[in-house]
């Protein structure tokens, strides 16, 4: 168990923090963290290069977890767990939760019913194939929205459904046309819309938005695709990524620097295959390009406590290297991060914790670490000591890391006793060692030692 600092004011110190224990690690009380605001953020959006289009500081998520991400392999939602999920996202501030179609199964359907009925802020919505018969159960539903699909793609018409762009075209505008006359929200989208023939797209997309379709949605695509929709539409665009090339987020950014004004996202990226933008990363890169706005509209802290809930529904870990919520997400071990840390947080770190409810660590139990990180550690500890003594004490925690692993409360242990043998004048050993250790220890501390004199280490 990790023993850290206590909590600062501005939440960048404790140990026992929302990103789990971390054994060989300490939270450590910093300088504030200076994040640069967007007007001089080298990777935000500065109005003045990108393109009038960029929707990047006004964009809107489409929450799926309960729809794409049912389709991961290990999901299994009960009614239950989707209202958890669902009131979760809510509480974040996503503006559209999505759900699976209620034509799905008769379980679809109540669970779709039930969620319309709990009064969320945000809209509801399910997601149908082109077919009246799928429109009429929708709408009976309560919810406020209905996604629509079909694949315009040569491989899905001749592989999937087997109609010709006629036909795909005269059954969206009669779908489109029932919704809308029920008073909600209604969107078009293609499947496999980057490789479907670009004129056969334009034109469904340009008769559906004459009949007035909210949104027109586009699948797996890239840039220039939106940028050329943008010009054909003026209904808003919503835009789908598969992480299968690990694109999703890149593809997510570049989509609103192009004109589309909704992202799909799930809890962890969840989906069919290597599911799709998950709403942690677009969350960190989109803090990135403008921190004010994304702070203003989504709870931030509650990101870690969603994706909690999700990863134990579905049975998986989360990733170390998870962005923001990750165990390593925020963790500093090399000397020179941890001295450039210590002093400005910013230096190393482009988002900063504390917006997520997060802690940053360094690791100082290691042959990697730095005398400013044990000197921070020592001063949590309220031992005060010159910096040639901090060297020293350091030298000695990197001797013992050389000869075998050490937890912190070995490291802590080490700069204790090294302080108390200071005070007293005495030499007792710094650690309970074999023989065999201490042999090792010394012989290890000797040759550390020669190697900083003659420069070779620092």
């Amino acid at each position: 168990m990790c023993t850290g600092a206590d909590s600062e004011p501005n939440g960048q110190a404790n140990a026992v923090a929302p990103n789990g224990d971390h054994a060989g690690f300490v939270g450590i009380e910093t300088r504030q963290n200076p994040h640069p605001s967007a007007s001089r953020n080298p990777y935000g959006h500065d109005a003045g290069v990108t393109d009038f289009l960029s929707n990047v500081s006004r964009f809107k998520i489409i929450e799926s977890t309960l729809r794409e991400g049912e389709q991961f392999a290990n999901a299994f939602f009960d009614t239950a767990k989707k209202i958890e999920i669902a009131k979760a996202l809510d509480d974040f501030g996503v503006d559209y939760i999505e759900l699976t179609s209620p034509c799905a199964s008769e379980q679809s359907r109540a669970d779709c019913e039930a969620i319309c009925k709990l009064g969320l802020k945000a809209k509801i919505l399910t997601h149908i194939r082109c077919h009246m018969d799928d429109a009429r159960i929708a709408v009976e539903t309560g919810v406020d929205g209905v996604d629509v699909v079909i694949g315009t793609s040569s491989y899905l018409r001749e592989h999937s459904h087997g109609k010709d762009m006629t036909y795909i075209k005269n059954a969206a505008i009669e779908v489109i046309e029932f919704v809308k006359s029920k008073g909600i929200e209604i969107r078009f989208s293609s499947e496999d819309s980057f490789r479907s023939d670009l004129v056969d797209l334009l034109s469904i997309y340009s008769a559906v938005d004459k009949v007035g379709v909210n949104r027109v949605g586009i699948a797996d695509t890239v840039y220039e695709l939106v940028r050329v929709l943008r010009g054909v539409v003026g209904c808003d665009i919503e835009t789908h990524f598969h992480n299968d090339t690990g694109c999703a987020i890149a593809n997510a950014f570049c989509a609103l620097e192009a004109g589309a004004t909704h992202i799909d996202t799930s809890v962890l990226g969840i989906g069919e295959r290597n599911g799709i933008t998950p709403l942690g990363g677009l969350m960190a890169r989109m803090m990135v390009a403008d921190r004010d706005y994304v702070k203003g509209k989504y709870k931030l802290e509650k990101l870690k406590e969603i994706e909690d809930l999700v990863a134990e529904a579905v049975e998986v870990n989360i990733p170390f290297n998870n962005y923001i919520t990750g165990f390593c997400a925020f963790t500093h071990k090399a000397g020179i991060h941890a001295k450039a840390i210590l002093n400005n947080p910013s230096t190393y770190e482009i988002i900063n914790p504390a917006d997520f409810g997060m802690t940053r660590y360094v690791h100082f139990a290691s042959r990697l670490t730095g005398w400013n990180a044990i000197k921070s550690r020592a001063q949590q500890l309220k031992l005060e000591m010159t910096d040639a003594q901090y060297k020293e004490c350091t030298a000695k925690i990197k001797a013992m890391a050389d000869i075998r692993p050490i937890a912190v409360d070995d490291a802590d242990s080490i700069i204790r006793a090294y302080h108390r043998n200071l005070k007293s004048g005495e030499n007792k050993p710094l650690l309970d060692l074999t023989a065999e250790e201490q042999a090792a220890f010394a012989a290890k501390e000797k040759e550390l030692l020669e190697a900083q004199a003659a420069g070779l280490v620092v």
